[in-house]
């Protein structure tokens, strides 16, 4: 890979005229900034091109020139994935103003859309022809389809629908020499070659720029039902799960593991959030049952509570009595993050599991961490598909700022333990720039050699989000 160079007087004065003036952008702090404010990126430029066509020429313009550019959606990543804090000051390169929705048909279940259209426009647009758009996480007010796309989130939905990749049918991308791959095919079956639309989905901005894509739409839900649970431990949550499943199959819309410490943080940080259960239990579910047509969710769910109870599986629980209750019941869930952030993790983890490991991996690492020191654990997240945030605190009282020489062994702990029981440090957040040294570390061999050789075929000047994902190469 060639040497990169940074953004010159002549290279500015190349895109200045290849762009119009609302396309570039003088303010560049916004794009530097990393979420949680661990990181902090570069900009030598940052533009906002407003086309497919104007991408292509930027990219063109970039790779001829040898300057490294990052795609930049809502800026919503948690792995710093959009900034990068070392090398040649980059171009950023914003979809902020792609947010055309190109075709919305009801009949075939398929809204199109360009890469910078915001989540949640997604889900007001599908609601407007009686569809639904599933794909639903904490940043969807601000997070654009491109990004959910390139990091392939995840989200609250995934037990029942998939992941961002199981709801794209087609992409179009921009690559690194400007050329663009137009497989924007809104067909649900396409046997003609290599899948690079499932190659883009995830490649976290460093194979090309993702500028539209064809997603699925599915039949809206008219009745549901939504429980708070109490459980003995995850191994009853767990069992849970399959016993609703026996009774609903797959109309579970969520599962969600919901530990004590979670409550307890909330209280701390967000008082006026209301918690059902004072004090805070050890271990909790939320579960959502969502049925079309003229199903009876309620009694559904009114069922898997009478089973479970009688199995012993469940101590209490409240059902959601109207859709503001129920609300009310996942704004608490989405609201556990902010109360993170507010309380400051040490370390924080997304990682995913095989199903019948989580109970035995959270009593493992609950008692290998309490060896480290007197740590608090929070542990939550997407039980139904294996997909635990598992984030450690300082103690009560205690700032996290003297325990931060601790966090690499915390997450060397975490993620040893992850890789005993064949699970994955990166559920849903991607690798980033903050989990590359993690990906060198549990990657196979093989694998993280066929990433690198495809690296070089899509983007052989290394200009595309360098250092993300794979270490950038010299």
């Amino acid at each position: 890979m060639s040497q990169l160079s940074p953004v010159d007087d002549t290279f500015r004065a190349r895109l200045r005229a290849l762009l119009p003036e609302k396309a570039l952008r003088e303010d560049m702090d916004p794009y530097v900034q990393e979420l949680r404010g661990a990181y902090r990126g570069r900009a030598g430029m940052v533009v906002a091109p407003g086309s497919t066509e104007e991408v292509s020429s930027v990219l063109a313009a970039a790779n001829e020139a040898r300057v490294a550019v990052v795609p930049y959606g809502g800026g919503t990543g948690l792995v710093a994935g959009q900034v990068m804090p070392e090398g040649p000051a980059p171009l950023i390169l914003s979809l902020e103003r792609m947010t055309r929705i190109r075709r919305v048909d009801a009949e075939e279940n398929v809204i199109t859309a360009d890469a910078g259209v915001v989540v949640e426009e997604l889900h007001r647009a599908a609601e407007g022809v009686n569809r639904l758009f599933p794909l639903s996480f904490g940043a969807q007010g601000s997070a654009r389809i491109g990004g959910a796309l390139a990091s392939n989130a995840g989200g609250l939905n995934v037990l029942r629908y998939g992941n961002t990749r199981e709801l794209c049918l087609g992409i179009e991308a921009v690559l690194a020499d400007g050329r663009v791959m137009h497989t924007l095919t809104r067909l649900r079956k396409d046997n003609t070659g290599y899948d690079l639309r499932n190659l883009m989905v995830g490649s976290e901005g460093t194979l090309g720029v993702i500028t539209g894509a064809a997603l699925k739409l599915f039949s809206r839900p008219t009745r549901r039902a939504t429980a708070m649970l109490v459980v003995p431990s995850p191994a009853a949550a767990l069992k849970l799960l399959a016993l609703a499943r026996d009774h609903a199959g797959e109309q579970i819309s969520g599962f969600e593991l919901i530990s004590g410490e979670s409550f307890r943080f909330l209280e701390a940080t967000l008082p006026d959030i209301r918690r059902p259960f004072h004090p805070a239990p050890d271990w909790m579910v939320l579960t959502e049952v969502g049925l079309s047509g003229t199903g009876d969710a309620e009694g559904m769910m009114a069922g898997i509570l009478e089973a479970a109870f009688e199995a012993e599986l469940v101590t209490d629980g409240v059902i959601a009595q109207s859709e503001a209750q129920a609300d009310e019941l996942w704004h608490l869930r989405e609201a556990i993050p902010e109360a993170n952030r507010a309380i400051g993790a040490i370390s924080s983890h997304d990682i995913a599991l095989p199903l019948s490991a989580l109970p035995e991996f959270i009593e493992e690492g609950t008692a290998k961490l309490a060896d480290l020191g007197p740590y608090r654990l929070n542990c939550f997240g997407h039980l139904g598909d294996g997909n635990l945030h598992y984030n450690v605190f300082p103690p009560a009282g205690e700032a996290k700022a003297d325990h931060m020489g601790a966090k690499r062994a915390i997450m060397d702990l975490v993620h040893d333990l992850v890789a005993g029981y064949d699970g994955s440090f990166s559920a849903e957040h991607g690798v980033g720039r903050l989990k590359v040294e993690d990906l060198e570390r549990y990657g196979d061999p093989v694998k993280l050699e066929m990433m690198r050789g495809i690296k070089r075929l899509f983007d052989p000047n290394g200009i595309l989000n360098p250092g993300a994902v794979l270490r950038a190469e010299d």
